[in-house]
C-alpha cells in the first residue's frame, strides 16, 4: 500500500482546520515600580489558558491575585479575560518602559497557539 496519497490527504485536513482566533484589544502598558502592568482585553474563540507572554526584555509574571498575589504557571481565558490592576489575573512585565513606547508581545495559549500583539506604554 503507498503512503503517499494517504499522507497528503492528512497534511490537507490539517491545513483546512480553522486556526483558533486570539486578539488582544487596546493593550497598554501602566509602568508600575520596577516594571510594568498589561492592562486591556485578551480575546479568544472558544476557552483556553494563556500559558506565557514575552517581550523584548524578557518572560512576563502570571499572577493570580485573590487575595494576595501569587505567581502562577496558567492563566484562565474563558472566552475574554480583561486584565488591569483591580482583575483576579494579572501579566506583570520586568524592566524599564518609556511612556509612548510600543512593545512588542508574543502570548502563547495552551492549545499550542502562538499570537504576535503589540501594547504601548501609558503616560
Amino acid at each position: 500500500m503507498r503512503l503517499t496519497p494517504l499522507l497528503c490527504g492528512a497534511a490537507a485536513l490539517l491545513l483546512t482546520v480553522p486556526a483558533q482566533a486570539a486578539t488582544g484589544r487596546s493593550l497598554t502598558l501602566k509602568p508600575t515600580h520596577g516594571g510594568a502592568l498589561l492592562t486591556g482585553t485578551l480575546s479568544v474563540s472558544k476557552a483556553d489558558e494563556l500559558t506565557g507572554v514575552w517581550s523584548s526584555v524578557g518572560r512576563a509574571r502570571l499572577m493570580r491575585c485573590s487575595p494576595s498575589c501569587q505567581v502562577v504557571t496558567a492563566v484562565p481565558v474563558p472566552g475574554t479575560l480583561t486584565l488591569n490592576d483591580s482583575t483576579g489575573y494579572r501579566i506583570v512585565l520586568g524592566g524599564t518602559f518609556r511612556a509612548g513606547q510600543k512593545v512588542s508581545l508574543v502570548l502563547r495559549y495552551r492549545n499550542a497557539q502562538i499570537v504576535n500583539l503589540s501594547a504601548t506604554v501609558a503616560h
